[in-house]
């Protein structure tokens, strides 16, 4: 008898958990996602930071960029 009431505690339950699994997956793929876009807003940061270094004279030193002795 405390089978039969464990295993129709565990079926009441299910849609419930169901649910659960859902919002969960949809937050994992949000996750991934935003992940994703992170790392290329980043790839993109650095590529666009190096081609500005490779084009601008001098370098990380302002102070003395116009400093022809």
């Amino acid at each position: 008898m405390r089978r039969i009431l464990t295993l129709i505690t565990i079926l009441g339950l299910a849609p419930a958990l169901s649910g659960c699994l859902v919002i969960g997956a949809a937050a994992l793929a949000t996750d991934v996602a935003v992940g994703t876009a992170g790392a290329a807003v980043r790839t993109t940061a650095a590529v666009g930071g190096a081609a500005i270094d490779v084009v601008t004279p001098g370098d990380d030193d302002d102070d003395h960029d116009h400093d022809h002795d």
